[in-house]
């Protein structure tokens, strides 16, 4: 079979994807959701690695605590301010076009970000025994239930601030993008107390302050945006101003560099979100908007835009699933042995070069489960709706392994 006959049916998708995009479809803005999307599974597979134990445990280990130069990687890596800069743009477009009530509107949203959550930890509840009687030691399943776990709190935050959009509006059209000032100034003042002088006298429980405006101050960015409240002069200034406090924090008060944990260090900068998340943040949020009609333009091509699409139908599976596809290659490892990039320490250059080698084969693995796990991510098909005892058995299924993951059994 020629070349040309294989790639025919691929090249028709294409164009008929293309061919059923609507006109006023945002394509930059879909772009810079699928990038943000994608970043998060290369970042985990990249940073994340494993160690075995004497009885083939696997264990969670960092490449970060050998190669401290890897810690710019976390900045192009972390893309969670772009995630809900494009979240807040999005909706509040959703929410200036609903029709219904706002509790309809904002409950249709939370049913497509909790149905792919509850599936994915309903299913790991009903592995886990399977996996334990089929000989897979303890301590790799809470390491995996860990892995698993770990990327959900986004949800819940996500949930929150979706919650918070009509005052988000109510704000961008009071204050326009300055309505995002108070929420890192809040993050910065958390932070002086908890770095500063008093540091020693603040209560740990204080950084917990820093989740809900850290995490809200790209979404009322995102929906400022939407509102069309930030121009290409509002870009540049978040762009050159982050891109300063991020400098700045790094050299003069010497933030950590990493934009993720790095185990045995007394400081990270993501759990909660430091002010450094928030300069990063502020420097890609500017930089997305400057770049948006470049970005239009080059997704225009139906063979880019095609991807693009088929990335944000399958979001929250790629977010809940891509741990479970990295672990889906590990758990066999364990019983191999150790495996170069996989179930070897990351504590050398081989390592990086073997992992990179074995992410296309955690990506095959993670298309081959989104075929089954896409269901979850889809609305409940009309006149189907799920038996109450289905759903509850799920939520049962579902905090069951979150009390495993979280070690609280």
């Amino acid at each position: 079979m020629s070349a040309s006959a294989t790639l025919s049916p691929l090249k028709k998708a294409v164009e008929r994807i293309d061919r059923q995009t609507p006109a006023h479809r945002d394509r930059a803005v879909d772009g810079l959701r699928a990038l943000a999307l994608l970043a998060v599974p290369t970042g985990h597979w990249l940073l994340g690695g494993f160690t075995l134990d004497a009885g083939g445990g696997l264990h969670n280990a960092s490449p970060l605590s050998a190669f401290g130069g890897l810690a710019p990687a976390s900045w192009v890596l972390q893309m969670l301010g772009i995630f809900f800069l494009v979240g807040g743009y999005a909706s509040a477009l959703s929410f200036r076009r609903h029709e219904g009530s706002v509790t309809a509107w904002l409950k249709g949203r939370m049913v497509r970000l909790g149905r792919p959550v509850l599936g994915v930890t309903a299913v790991w509840a009903l592995a886990a025994p399977v996996l334990y009687a089929a000989g897979v030691p303890e301590a790799t399943l809470r390491t995996g239930a860990t892995l698993v776990i770990q990327p959900l709190w986004f949800v819940g935050v996500y949930a929150v601030v979706t919650a918070l959009t009509p005052y988000c509006v109510r704000a961008a059209h009071r204050l326009g993008g300055w309505a995002a000032l108070p929420l890192i100034a809040s993050v910065a003042v958390v932070d002086f107390l908890r770095y500063g002088p008093l540091a020693e006298s603040v209560p740990s429980w204080l950084a917990l302050l820093n989740i809900l405006p850290g995490w809200l101050f790209a979404y009322q960015l995102g929906v400022a945006w939407g509102e069309r409240l930030i121009g290409r002069r509002g870009a540049w200034l978040l762009l050159a101003g982050g891109g300063v406090l991020f400098a700045a924090l790094l050299v003069v008060f010497h933030y950590p560099a990493s934009m993720v944990g790095v185990p045995g260090e007394a400081r990270t900068n993501s759990h909660p979100p430091s002010l450094l998340v928030l300069a990063l943040a502020a420097a890609q949020s500017g930089a997305a908007m400057l770049l948006r009609d470049r970005l239009a333009r080059l997704l225009a091509r139906p063979a880019l835009w095609a991807p693009v699409v088929v990335v944000n139908l399958c979001a929250m599976t790629i977010l809940c699933w891509h741990q479970s596809a990295m672990l889906a290659a590990a758990v066999p490892g364990s019983f191999v042995g150790e495996l170069a990039g996989l179930t070897t320490a990351p504590d050398s250059l081989g390592w990086i070069v073997a992992r990179v080698a074995w992410m296309p084969v955690f990506a095959v693995l993670l298309v081959g489960i989104a075929r089954y796990a896409r269901r979850f991510e889809g609305p409940p098909v009309e006149g189907r709706t799920a038996p109450a005892v289905r759903r509850a058995l799920a939520g049962v299924l579902a905090a069951g392994f979150a009390v495993f993951a979280l070690g609280l059994a």
